[in-house]
This record gives C-alpha cells, structure tokens and sequence, in this order.
C-alpha cells in the first residue's frame, strides 16, 4: 500500500508517496545519501547555489550508476563465457 512520506533534501522538504514499505526504505536511504554529499559540497564551495550544488550531485550519482550498469554487462558478459566453456568441458566429458 502507497505510503505519503516527506523528504528533507538540502533543506527542503519535499512530499513523496512511496508505493511499497521497501521503497520507502531506499527513498531514505537516498535522501540521506543526497544529503551527505550535497554538505559536502556545501562544505566545500560555499558560494556555489543550492541549485549547482545538487547538479554536481546528480552528475557524480549519474556517472557511478552508468559506471556500475557497464561493470554490471562486463560481469554478465564474462559469466556467460564461464558458462559456455563449462557446457563445453562438461560436454566433452560425457
């Protein structure tokens, strides 16, 4: 069952419905790892907007899930070889 939660990112609270207990748990976790980096940055550049501050944000997540997606088809890739040398092993076995 749909849940209506409130997000605190960079200050500002934000309505959200989560659909299931499980997504409102990594909508948390997000949130706080948004958090995290956008005081980071905070930190690190104070007279950047809040708005450059979480572009930066959004563009450092966006490259390290579009550099997971890659590793993700380089391990799909590899297991299928596995898989095909062991068919082929296991083949010439019988």
């Amino acid at each position: 069952m749909a849940q209506n939660i409130k997000l605190k990112i960079a200050g500002t609270d934000y309505p959200m419905v989560a659909p299931t207990p499980e997504i409102e748990e990594a909508m948390r976790i997000a949130a706080e790892e948004i958090n995290r980096k956008y005081n980071a940055y905070d930190a690190k550049y104070p007279d950047k907007t809040p708005f450059d501050k979480l572009v930066i944000v959004t563009l450092n997540e966006t490259v390290n899930r579009v550099a997971a997606q890659k590793r993700m088809q380089q391990l799909g890739d590899e297991a299928d070889a596995l898989q095909s040398d062991l068919d082929a092993y296991l083949a010439g076995i019988e």
